[in-house]
């Protein structure tokens, strides 16, 4: 099983501390969440029938490529992920370049993290249609990979036309950095099918993750895939006898966040390292 650090639910000020730290410790991966801007009114949730939005608008947000390359020069291993970023927002080429400069200042430590996002404000404010963000999603993508791998790209879609163009140097991971779709729409699992090398979920447990990994498979059977994606999720753990069912269920990597206080951050990293990773508190 890897683990991985959720960046998100823990103080800006104590990021760079647990980075160093869990990477110290040998955790495999943390996870940045990003949204582009928050909107005062925030009217919607990622969860059906809950209007109620997770976080409030003065949520501190940051440049997650900006800020996660920055922790590429605090650490050595430890790899960097989004969990999610939103293309649809951007231009491909802004994407593109994005999660090129992280893979090349990390080494090869880049792993991105993709969804649609939740927030139809976000979206209006950003002067971007939310009933399409799913076209333009596949279509970013579809880009970025070509950009990431070819010499000459010229591009004529549905969202986004340009003439032939160069894009150097190509990220440091062959053909590019891993790519995690997040959601759990049939769409989302689809596109995680189709373009991802993994899912990344929200919080679940063994059981009901179960769900999502078999919506998944079928797709994979029905798609033709050679594989099933890479299954992370957030999730919280009390001791080493509930691997078992998480490992059964079929997750690869867990992302977790054993602290209670943003404080207590890095005492907590290494209690839970020494129960679960083997390295001495």
């Amino acid at each position: 099983m890897k683990f991985g650090l959720a960046l998100g639910l823990l103080r800006p000020d104590m990021h760079t501390d647990a980075a160093e730290c869990a990477d110290e410790l040998g955790f495999e991966s943390l996870w940045l969440p990003e949204h582009l801007i928050f909107p005062v009114d925030m009217t919607g949730s990622p969860h059906p029938g809950i209007e109620t939005p997770p976080v409030p608008p003065q949520t501190p947000v940051f440049d997650a490529f900006a800020y996660l390359s920055h922790l590429a020069g605090r650490t050595a291993k430890i790899r960097l992920g989004t969990h999610v970023y939103l293309p649809a927002l951007r231009h491909p080429f802004v994407f593109a370049r994005a999660v090129q400069t992280l893979d090349i200042v990390s080494n090869g430590r880049a792993e991105i993290g993709i969804g649609t996002g939740w927030l139809a404000a976000e979206y209006a404010a950003a002067g971007v249609d939310f009933k399409t963000r799913g076209r333009r999603t596949d279509e970013c993508l579809q880009i970025a990979r070509r950009l990431w791998t070819e010499e000459t790209v010229a591009h004529e879609g549905t969202f986004y036309r340009f003439e032939a163009v160069k894009f150097e140097p190509k990220p440091i991971q062959s053909p590019h950095p891993p790519l995690h779709i997040g959601g759990e729409s049939e769409a989302a699992l689809a596109r995680a099918v189709r373009f991802g090398a993994g899912w990344i979920g929200l919080s679940h447990t063994a059981r009901d993750v179960l769900a999502p990994i078999d919506r998944l498979r079928a797709l994979s059977e029905r798609h033709g895939a050679a594989r099933l994606p890479e299954i992370t999720v957030m999730a919280t753990l009390s001791d080493r006898s509930e691997m078992a069912a998480w490992e059964t269920a079929g997750v690869d990597r867990l992302i977790v966040a054993p602290w209670k206080r943003s404080r207590d951050a890095v005492a907590a990293l290494r209690t839970f390292a020494a129960e679960f990773i083997g390295k001495p508190a």
